[in-house]
């Protein structure tokens, strides 16, 4: 009687490209040695890429393991909650709150502009004294498990929008952190703060980079941001930050 362990590896490779990852690797892995082996080989993963829609031919060359690629495209999300302000302040950390303290309005605001992206509805605004806002984030919580981010050090994305109004100047700040689990800064991005002039043309921008080859050890990603205006008028006339993000793994 044939048994599915009697089938070639090129059709075992097929079936069992149907099945999900996390049932892959817990449950089809530990059958037998024939079955670990199969589900290890990186033809099975590039199938599974090609299945998803994450496979294109430029990628041949460039992608040396599969199946890590495979898992940071299914694992990619962006890391920041509430990125948009629709859930008012939620999971955000109110660092600094002075002048008349962070508001939420609505795009484009008062002398504003639209952004780019239509879904986006609503902006952090600052007001005339230091306002920052943080998030911590956990790695292994989000399903980057320590050995991941020490042996394959993914690309970590960082993106943030940021608009002046027209009518007032003002200032913005970005800080991002990797950090160790003792919370030691591992590598940070902390470019020169932008200063935006009176009568600018309040057009949403956006800022970005892309962490490579960091040390060993990241646990924790913080980000901040924030700032102020620059003419110290009552009310909420400083910069505005919404649509933030850190993504982690492929571009592609």
């Amino acid at each position: 009687m044939t048994t599915i362990g009697d089938l070639p590896e090129d059709v075992l490779v097929e079936l069992l490209s149907l099945l999900p990852a996390r049932e892959l690797i817990r449950s089809c892995r530990l059958v037998c040695s024939q079955w670990r082996y199969v589900v290890d080989l990186n033809t099975l993963w590039k199938r599974k890429c090609q299945r998803d829609g994450f496979y294109h031919q430029s990628l041949d060359r460039s992608i040396s393991d599969w199946k890590i690629f495979y898992i940071l495209l299914l694992l990619k999300k962006n890391l920041i909650k509430n990125p948009r302000a629709e859930e008012n302040f939620q999971h955000w950390t109110i660092d600094q709150n002075e002048g008349d303290k962070w508001k939420i309005e609505e795009l484009p605001g008062a002398h504003g502009s639209h952004m780019p992206d239509p879904k986006v509805q609503k902006y952090f605004v600052t007001s005339y004294g230091p306002c920052f806002k943080s998030q911590l984030i956990t790695l292994d919580k989000e399903g980057y498990w320590n050995q991941l981010m020490d042996e394959k050090r993914p690309e970590i994305t960082v993106k943030d929008w940021y608009a002046a109004r027209f009518d007032c100047g003002c200032r913005y700040e970005l800080t991002v952190r990797l950090l160790s689990k003792d919370y030691l800064v591992l590598e940070e991005f902390h470019p020169e703060p932008v200063v935006i002039e009176q009568w600018s043309d309040a057009q949403w921008r956006e800022i970005s980079h892309t962490f490579q080859n960091y040390p060993a050890g990241v646990r924790y990603i913080w980000f901040q941001h924030g700032g102020h205006d620059t003419q110290y008028w009552a009310g909420w006339y400083g910069i505005r930050v919404t649509n933030s993000s850190i993504t982690i793994g492929p571009q592609t």
